[in-house]
């Protein structure tokens, strides 16, 4: 019990008394022996001595653990003043709240995109390599040259492909499902350092054409379809027809390097006989490698060189201006485009805790303000500034991080709904979830905020007029303090309004880009065959037939159509444009003219999309002939064909060889390659009546006056009839239409919401500290009314801090604006970055925002009553 006692703050504190009494009683004494009076002794010893609660509070801090007592006093102390005053840390707390959830929300989505490592053993040191040409968005090499850098990679430790896209691929059995396989080269796991966690990776001898079969399968599938069962490892099972042996599992964190949804990987079993090594042969396939360790990808490209120049030199002469080397990180091919709309939502959300945090330490300012008497009280007392900081910085981190739990709170509840009204195809929005990562950044948010709006509410050096209720000295630097504040946020709003503005008006363009076509009443039903059951053309060919047959009983149907693929965005065939030839004209040879698309419908397609023909006639039954060869063109393509004669009766011949087409009709342009794309040129084909013209994936279209929902299930149960076991998606035009622009409505709404957000927070700050400089200026108010003033110069008084406020930010927001919206060029359609209108309604509604907020302090200023005013303070 002793001691504890000995060693407790209390007993410590009274043996520090018992010696400071000891001392001054000394000195007292030493005095009266030099002839002083008792009462002047101990005057005298005392002024000899010093302030005793200075040297108590020095001698406090020599002792050792003293800074975690003083840290836990002024926590207790914090929250008692926060206890005391409830309303402003309810305020406070909620600011802090709002920019520190939604950065959480927006971080815990952007750090999978852009921060966080991808899900491979030293992924900084995989590449995408290929080269890049009119044929395709992504770089791809020709099997041939992707073989001949594998056995001799040069600057990579490994190199592997898989073939170019993701096949449908149905597992045969009781209940037979429709799959995705890639075919993957044997080197693709090793490349990316992944391992089975069941069973093994295929071999290099499986990786052969003819090769028994096998396959690795996905977590998930092992899981939902084989009950997670160890023993499927060596199971056959009957996969698009052809049986193979399950190899092994793929981890639960595997992911395909395009992100593609994968069931199974397959060998590639690439059949290199027929083409030599070096030269443009093969198939098309996607090529990635892991560098050798120090090597960059500036040195990757540079070994690529040779390989490149070779390719070059084989390569027809119209192509070679077009086609680039392209060697770049995993990430980089991954995100594309995404990048720069995740910093924009990012660089939104930190606008937005700028804003907040502005709001709090103006609110701290003001609060500080009122705090001049009790700050001047503890530094007579001997408090030192640093003191007296350290207090205000403990404050301020208690509300930072009762602010960033409040803030995590709502970023999960911001999350959840970003999620719940997020359109599909959003690059890793569901994969977000508030992990540790999340916390660490949300907690570090919280500290450094609360670190900003403390510095700048820290205390001045207090005056001693502040003890007689007269302004601190550091009053007039704290004003122009509030001020700059305030018009940051005014600033940080323009930044984010303009932003949001931008996207608005790009979403409210494409939202009327005419089409070409009327989507209105159209029902899709998109279905591949499987190659286990329809093979041959000729399965195809009756499949097909048999089904137009069977649609167009459906009562109600005005238009039916079949196509091998279908508008906006759908993959589609294409050729350069070099590669078609006009019937006694030179072709095309100074580059590859662009990609010129095509497809093979019935003659009721442009019927069921209302695409207008705007020269000649569209397709009839009896182009359908085995023997007839029509062609329709766009006007595009008319237009680049043939400048300024009529298309009509002319003959073409596609790809160099083949049959020639006599042009029939000419059809109105359509958004083929999306909403935001030029009109390419195109050309349509009449799907023959001939197993040679068959195609194993179609879709098939109905326009109907009936609605929707039972249009589907007559279009159902009519497929079903001919394959039960047969998958396939119906969808309707508009809803395949409304997806172009689900991103793009997506990103603005977030924008738009963070925008609001940050206007909100800043009328409220403008409120505030015009309130409060208002509120300052009561006795200046009162004499002026005393003198004569009438109420209109009292409101122009007012109002004059808040037009000052609103110029300095508007001047330095459109300046920031200007200098920042610029780099979003990519993401806007049809608005330029620096759009003045966006500028001019924008400055227009923040000035109607900021001047509102000075109204109402303005309009309680004009009722002041010069008697009360006087006796202000």
């Amino acid at each position: 019990m002793n001691r504890r006692r000995w060693f407790s703050r209390q007993h410590r504190d009274e043996n520090m008394n018992e010696e400071l009494r000891f001392h001054i009683e000394q000195q007292t004494a030493a005095n009266i022996a030099a002839g002083m009076t008792p009462q002047e002794a101990r005057r005298q010893a005392m002024l000899q001595f010093g302030g005793v609660e200075a040297v108590k509070e020095n001698c406090r801090e020599q002792r050792s653990g003293f800074w975690l007592e003083s840290l836990w006093a002024d926590v207790r102390y914090g929250l008692r003043a926060l206890r005391r005053n409830p309303g402003f840390a309810a305020v406070a707390i909620l600011t802090l709240a709002l920019g520190i959830g939604g950065t959480t929300s927006v971080f815990s989505v952007v750090d999978r995109i852009l921060f966080r490592p991808l899900p491979y053993p030293h992924a900084e040191r995989l590449l995408s390599i290929g080269m890049l040409a009119p044929l395709d968005s992504n770089e791809f090499m020709f099997a041939s040259s992707y073989v001949a850098l594998r056995d001799h990679p040069a600057a990579f430790d490994s190199v592997t492909s898989f073939a170019a896209g993701i096949n449908d691929c149905d597992l045969v059995g009781e209940t037979p499902v429709r799959l995705a396989c890639a075919q993957v080269a044997s080197t693709f796991l090793s490349t990316f350092e992944i391992h089975p966690i069941l069973g093994r990776n295929f071999t290099s001898e499986e990786d052969r054409p003819n090769a028994p079969g096998v396959a690795l399968m996905s977590y998930g599938l092992w899981r939902s379809r084989f009950a997670g069962d160890p023993q499927v490892i060596g199971k056959s099972i009957v996969l698009a027809g052809h049986a193979v042996t399950i190899a092994g599992v793929l981890p639960a964190q595997f992911e395909f390097p395009t992100l593609a949804r994968v069931d199974f990987l397959v060998p590639q079993a690439l059949n290199q006989t027929g083409w030599p090594r070096g030269a443009a042969a093969g198939p098309i396939v996607r090529t990635f490698a892991r560098l050798k360790p120090g090597v960059t990808a500036s040195q990757a490209a540079a070994s690529l060189q040779p390989w490149f120049s070779e390719l070059m030199s084989q390569a027809p002469p119209e192509f070679r201006q077009e086609i680039h080397l392209a060697v770049r990180p995993l990430r980089d091919r991954q995100i594309g485009d995404v990048r720069l709309a995740s910093w924009v939502l990012l660089g939104a959300v930190f606008a937005v805790l700028l804003i907040a945090c502005t709001n709090v330490a103006n609110l701290l300012l003001v609060r500080a303000t009122g705090r001049r008497q009790e700050f001047a009280v503890r530094a007579a007392l001997g408090a030192a500034r640093s003191r007296l900081i350290r207090q205000t910085l403990t404050e301020s981190l208690l509300l930072g991080l009762l602010g960033g739990v409040a803030g995590l709170l709502l970023g999960f509840a911001l999350l959840r709904a970003f999620i719940a009204i997020s359109p599909e195809g959003i690059l890793r929005l569901r994969e977000a979830t508030l992990d540790v990562r999340v916390l660490v950044f949300t907690f570090a948010a919280a500290i450094a905020s609360a670190i900003f709006f403390g510095l700048a509410s820290a205390p001045p050096g207090p005056a001693m007029a502040s003890l007689h209720g007269g302004r601190a000295a550091g009053s007039k630097s704290r004003g122009v303090l509030r001020l700059i504040l305030a018009s940051m946020q005014i600033a940080v709003s323009i930044v984010l309004l303009v932003g949001a503005g931008l996207l608005l008006r790009s979403l409210w363009n494409l939202e009327r880009v005419p089409l070409g076509m009327n989507a209105e009443n159209v029902v899709t039903a998109n279905i591949a065959l499987g190659d286990y059951r329809y093979s041959k053309p000729a399965q195809q060919y009756q499949f097909f037939t048999d089904l137009e047959t069977r649609l167009q009983r459906i009562p109600g149907v005005s238009a039916f159509a079949v196509s091998d693929s279908i508008p906006p965005s759908g993959a589609m065939h294409a050729m350069p444009f070099t590669a078609v030839e006009v019937a006694g004209r030179p072709r095309y040879t100074k580059d590859t003219g662009g990609m010129v698309g095509w497809r093979s419908v019935t003659p009721g397609y442009f019927s069921v999309l209302n695409v207008p023909i705007v020269r000649g006639r569209a397709f009839q039954e009896a182009d359908r002939a085995a023997n007839q060869n029509a062609a329709i063109v766009s006007s595009a393509l008319a237009q680049k064909l043939f400048p300024g004669e009529d298309a009509l009766g002319k003959n073409l011949r596609f790809g160099l060889a083949g049959p020639w087409f006599t042009v029939v009709g000419v059809a109105a342009n359509v958004k083929n390659a999306g909403i935001v794309e030029n009109d390419d040129p195109e050309y349509y084909l009449a799907r023959k009546l001939t197993p040679d013209d068959a195609w194993d994936h179609s879709t098939v279209m109905i326009r109907s006056a009936l609605s929707a929902p039972q249009v589907a299930d007559w279009m159902r149960r009519e497929i079903a009839e001919l394959d039960p076991t047969l998958p396939f998606t119906i969808e309707t035009m508009k809803q395949r239409v409304s997806k172009l622009e689900q991103r793009p409505r997506f990103d603005a709404a977030l924008l738009a919401l963070f925008a609001g957000m940050g206007v909100l927070l800043a009328a409220i700050g403008v409120y505030g500290v015009i309130a409060f400089l208002t509120t300052e200026r009561t006795r200046e108010i009162g004499v002026r009314v005393a003198l004569g003033a009438q109420p209109r110069d009292i409101r122009r008084l007012v109002m004059r801090d808040g037009i000052r406020l609103l110029l300095f930010g508007s001047f330095a927001g459109t300046i920031a604006a200007a200098a920042l919206t610029r780099w979003m060029g990519s993401l806007l359609f049809g608005v330029a970055p620096n759009d003045p209108i966006t500028f001019a309604s924008v400055l227009a509604l923040l000035a109607g925002v900021a001047l509102a907020a000075c109204y109402i302090p303005a309009r309680r200023a004009m009722r002041v009553d010069p008697v009360v005013a006087l006796r202000y303070e």
